[in-house]
């Protein structure tokens, strides 16, 4: 085995009971799988005879999916609604083995519900059920004083803000506050934040940040068409957000890493891979990425495994977690 390979294998091996906090919102992804064989004669649409249904974690639920087939310690905190699709998201938790003790119950608002229409092996429509309005103050003060008690408890905080209500400055706050009694940062107790627009004057003070390619492009002014815009777009967030590092997640043209005290950026080169959705890639990378730092990998490593994790999921149709064993397999013919 290359030596590479086996410094990602011996990563995958440390990450094993690293204990990883995740907070954000909370999706119930459900798939109706069926055939199509004919046109409606209501209108030019498909008819999808329906053979099966699969709910699936989705949001702030696949990347606690992911941490969990990594073998990490996971403890979810997100809000669900006081109906029939939060119990069966807490029913998902509870079979993966993620500890659900975070979640809190809203009776006000639904569970954001995605339901996706699957025909001839590919989505045809995607209809969603949610309530993107903030939690009332009582809910969101709750909330944020159940996730200040359980950072003392892990080594690594994920928000996956998905833009549903969730992450609100109260949540914020908390992290900020929590800075100099719990030292979080890079090297101690990383705090990732998967961002989203509607709220990128909230991050403030923070490790890590994952944008995309579009979301950086919106949160730095900055159009990225090459390595320096990209390089440059990650300077101005790191002001922005007063950020110990972003990692830019470029698609096509793999990651982008950029430290505050670092003059120069990591960049990873994707991994050729078949792509039929790309559904998830994003939760991978930062799974990955923040159980290798809280796990004692340097951001080079750690890097090299989130885009070998993203890699397997885009081969994948749907929101998936990573396939640990074809991200080993991955692992073995990575030069």
């Amino acid at each position: 085995m290359k030596k590479r390979a086996k410094e990602l294998k011996s990563l995958l091996n440390a990450i094993k009971g690293t204990p990883v906090l995740v907070v954000g919102d909370l999706i119930l992804d459900r798939y109706l799988w069926g055939e199509v064989e004919r046109i409606s004669q209501e209108a030019p649409v498909p008819i999808v005879d329906v053979k099966r249904s699969e709910d699936r974690l989705g949001g702030a639920g696949n990347v606690a999916r992911t941490l969990r087939n990594l073998g990490a310690t996971v403890t979810i905190s997100g809000i669900v609604g006081a109906d029939t699709d939060g119990v069966e998201v807490l029913g998902l938790f509870k079979r993966e083995g993620i500890g659900c003790g975070g979640v809190i119950e809203d009776s006000k608002r639904p569970t954001t519900l995605k339901t996706r229409i699957m025909g001839r092996g590919q989505q045809m429509v995607r209809f969603d059920l949610e309530d993107r309005r903030l939690p009332d103050q009582e809910a969101r003060a709750r909330f944020a004083k159940d996730v200040e008690e359980r950072i003392s408890e892990v080594k690594a905080v994920i928000v996956s803000d998905y833009g549903k209500g969730t992450i609100s400055s109260e949540v914020m706050n908390v992290l900020d506050a929590a800075n100099p009694s719990t030292k979080l940062g890079i090297g101690l107790k990383p705090v990732m934040v998967d961002p989203h627009p509607r709220n990128y004057d909230l991050y403030k003070n923070i490790s890590i940040a994952k944008p995309n390619r579009k979301e950086a492009e919106a949160a730095s002014g900055i159009s990225i068409h090459d390595r320096e815009s990209a390089e440059r777009a990650a300077e101005i967030l790191i002001k922005r957000w007063n950020a110990e590092m972003i990692v830019l997640s470029l698609s096509e043209d793999g990651l982008l890493i950029l430290s505050k005290d670092e003059s120069k950026p990591i960049v990873i080169p994707t991994v050729a891979q078949e792509v039929f959705d790309v559904s998830g890639a994003g939760d991978a990378v930062v799974a990955i990425f923040t159980a290798s730092l809280a796990a004692g990998a340097d951001p080079k490593l750690a890097g090299e495994l989130a885009n070998l994790g993203a890699g397997v999921v885009v081969s994948e149709i749907g929101t998936v977690p990573v396939n640990i064993s074809k991200l080993e397999h991955l692992i073995d013919r990575y030069d």
